[in-house]
């Protein structure tokens, strides 16, 4: 009786204290788990750090990258959009820590999507850059003629006299007056379309397609530094000042296009002359004198 009532107590006694004895490898699993929430306390601070380091980049993307090469800033919505339809976390539901588990999948789904949605924004940005390069190599930016070699701005873009009939007329270029066989430049990179003398009144005059709908006109020539087809770059030589054509004296009459229309080129010698140099131009051009051409 002794035996069995021992035996019976001990069996009790298991039975009440079984919960709270761990077993080995009980033991095991419980360092385990807490193991794995000390890591997804990490991985959650770590996400933390690059949802902080992305919001800024976005950021920059948005108000500094996207505005100085004209683009539009791409919607908070696009950026941080999830993903609707089926339930993608299905297959985590039903463990003690479901919910912590599926929360950081979703975090780090959130996160690639945004790395791409940022990734082909700097791509876009990469070819405006390029673009922009281009673009500002090929605006009609410097004087065609040296303030060195310049004798005088002799005519502005605007309504001016006309040298043969003495009636005002528009002047749709600026006229630099130089002696014979001063240099001429180019003023942006570009593509001679034109060294001839056939288009009426230009006399010898080379025309440079810029791309990006610019095109400048130098009229008046004594003669050629470039043939047809040939590519330039800014400051090449391309020609020197005569007076072929309907003129007067030996100048060069500059012309600058913008998708097809006339444009005054006062507004593009940001690449050649001082505040004050461009001062005294702007002046001189804005005088209503008599034009050479």
């Amino acid at each position: 009786m002794f035996i069995l009532a021992s035996a019976l107590f001990g069996l009790f006694f298991l039975f009440l204290t079984g919960n709270y004895i761990e077993s080995p490898k009980e033991k095991a699993l419980k360092r385990e788990l807490e193991n794995m929430k000390f890591q997804y306390e990490i991985l959650n601070k770590k996400m933390n750090e690059a949802e902080a380091v992305l919001a800024n980049v976005a950021d920059r993307d948005n108000n500094i990258y996207r505005v100085y090469f004209e683009a539009n800033p791409i919607p908070e919505e696009q950026r941080r959009a999830g993903f609707g339809g089926i339930n993608r976390y299905k297959n985590l539901e039903g463990f003690d820590n479901s919910k912590l588990i599926i929360e950081s999948n979703k975090r780090i789904d959130i996160l690639q999507k945004q790395i791409v949605v940022q990734s082909k924004s700097l791509d876009e940005i990469a070819i405006l850059a390029e673009e922009k390069e281009e673009l500002l190599a090929a605006i009609p930016a410097i004087q065609p003629v040296s303030n060195e070699d310049l004798t005088r701005m002799a005519s502005g873009y605007g309504m001016r006299s006309d040298p043969f009939t003495k009636v005002r007329k528009m002047h749709w270029g600026m006229d630099f007056t130089a002696p014979r066989g001063t240099p001429i430049y180019a003023s942006g990179d570009g593509v001679v379309v034109r060294a001839d003398s056939g288009s009426s009144g230009y006399g010898k005059h080379i025309r440079i397609n810029h791309g990006f709908g610019y095109t400048s006109l130098y009229a008046h020539l004594y003669k050629y530094n470039v043939r047809k087809n040939q590519k330039v770059k800014r400051g090449d030589l391309i020609g020197f000042v005569g007076s072929t054509g309907r003129s007067e004296a030996p100048h060069l009459h500059y012309e600058i296009f913008k998708d097809g229309n006339r444009i005054n080129p006062i507004n593009f010698y940001y690449g050649s002359l001082t505040a004050e140099e461009f001062s005294k131009l702007l002046e001189s051009a804005s005088l209503e004198n008599q034009s050479l051409d």
